[in-house]
């Protein structure tokens, strides 16, 4: 079987070495920036250690100020590169893009994965000496604290843009002015790790009322290394990698 000399089949070919060129560019940078991300997840253990014994409504109030300023850097950077690259000069495809870019992203980071994370690792689950502890003033016996662990002490999923959707979409919303008067791409990955890192941490220290084992802390290292590393590191490298045309150089789009 002869391979086309035509133009066309010359054209084939050329796009799917700049595809698979673009797939390798962005394997290798997932790969490069793994590292920074196990370090970020290793900050988020340590917050949580230290801050063990803060109570669920203080955590809250923690998710509140390190998820909306997620929202804000991930609309920034997402609306600014669909501002360049489509240079579009029509606010409501910006609004647009870089709402539910930013929204899904810093959610799926900041809540869906460390809730499904929180649930394998039952960290919602208080040991059935903390139960006791709590209702012996009430007289409960051990059969009826069982009965209240488990009916009271579910994982709860804390959804931003819905939850406390005045703070968090107005974030999304100054991301999106900043990026349409003032579009940047050069956005230091190091701070959006952080960040994302500290409220995915928050998000589960607001669920956890059980004993925080060895064990558990394995799990929430890894839990926080995938919540970061895949959505994060997808808006900040892999989306840009995929606006850029197929003549231009791949460079990413952060520090």
């Amino acid at each position: 079987m002869e391979l086309s000399n035509s133009p066309s089949g010359r054209l084939d070919l050329d796009e799917k070495m700049r595809l698979y060129g673009r797939i390798a560019t962005i394997l290798t940078e997932l790969r490069a920036h793994a590292p920074f991300t196990l370090f970020g997840a290793l900050t988020g253990i340590a917050l949580m250690l230290l801050f063990r014994n803060l109570s669920e409504q203080t955590t809250y109030r923690l998710f509140y100020i390190f998820h909306p300023t997620h929202v804000t850097f991930s609309a920034i950077v997402t609306a600014s590169l669909f501002r360049l690259h489509e240079k579009t000069k029509r606010f409501i495809i910006v609004l647009l893009v870089g709402y539910f870019g930013s929204i899904g992203v810093a959610t799926l980071s900041d809540s869906i994965i460390p809730f499904f994370g929180e649930s394998i690792l039952g960290v919602a689950i208080p040991t059935e000496a903390q139960v006791h502890g709590r209702h012996q003033h009430d007289g409960l016996d051990k059969d009826e604290a069982k009965h209240e662990q488990s009916q009271h002490y579910e994982p709860k999923i804390h959804i931003g843009f819905i939850e406390e959707w005045y703070i968090v979409n107005p974030a999304a919303i100054l991301g999106i002015l900043i990026a349409y008067f003032l579009p940047r791409t050069k956005f230091p990955h190091a701070g959006h790790i952080l960040i994302s890192t500290w409220a995915s941490a928050a998000h589960i220290m607001m669920n956890t009322h059980g004993e925080i084992t060895t064990s558990i802390i394995g799990g929430m290292l890894i839990v926080l290394f995938i919540a970061v590393w895949v959505p994060c590191c997808f808006s900040d490298i892999v989306f840009p990698l995929l606006f850029v045309s197929s003549k231009s150089n791949l460079q990413h789009a952060h520090h």
